[in-house]
């Protein structure tokens, strides 16, 4: 098994950003957001049940999951949420640890936004957090999403608060940081990544 490092951060935080510049150094990414995509596609056994669930109106014309309408009924009732989770992250890992498994590194990155408010950070042996002020979050998901302030709150103050994924950091990148910086702190977390999954697989030899 990979040694496995967890990357976690609240909304538009800059989590894919940090990921693309380990990408780009052939870190393996296993990304928690695709996998939840790929496990909601036509075809997959989770979205009829979601279709049976909430209605045909979750679907678009093309037959694809309609994720702002489904956005909007699970903000708007929490056993809706509930209900989906409770159906989505078991799938979710499942696939995840196949994907895991398949990595070629002696590690890998895990993108995983909800790690704190699904208490998945027991599964990796090391936590980047991504920091980020709320004010700076909230410019970047209106603009990115084209929704309102009010929208971009609500989904702000449904996850863990930024204490609450400080607590669990081991490492802590600071969003706020030029890309030049970004880029030498993440060639850096790399140096000590590699010679931790090093020990960590001897180990376990």
């Amino acid at each position: 098994m990979a040694y496995i490092v967890a990357l976690t951060g609240g909304i538009a935080s800059g989590k894919s950003t940090v990921a693309d510049l380990f990408a780009a150094r052939q870190i393996d990414i296993i990304d928690a957001d695709l996998i939840a995509r790929e496990v909601v596609e036509p075809g997959q056994p989770a979205l009829a049940t979601m279709r049976d669930y909430f209605g045909h109106h979750i679907l678009l014309d093309n037959g694809q999951l309609d994720r702002k309408q489904l956005r909007e009924i699970i903000f708007s009732d929490p056993k809706h949420k509930q209900w989906l989770n409770d159906l989505l992250h078991p799938l979710i890992q499942k696939r995840t640890q196949q994907k895991i498994a398949q990595c070629s590194g002696q590690w890998c990155l895990w993108v995983v936004p909800l790690l704190v408010e699904n208490q998945l950070q027991h599964l990796a042996q090391r936590v980047i957090v991504v920091d980020s002020e709320e004010e700076a979050q909230i410019e970047r998901v209106c603009k990115r999403d084209s929704i309102s302030r009010s929208q971009a709150l609500a989904i702000i103050h449904s996850q863990a608060t930024r204490q609450q994924r400080l607590a669990i950091a081991d490492d802590i990148i600071d969003n706020n940081l030029s890309k030049s910086a970004l880029a030498e702190k993440v060639s850096q977390l790399i140096l000590t990544y590699n010679r931790l999954a090093s020990e960590y697989k001897g180990r376990n030899l």
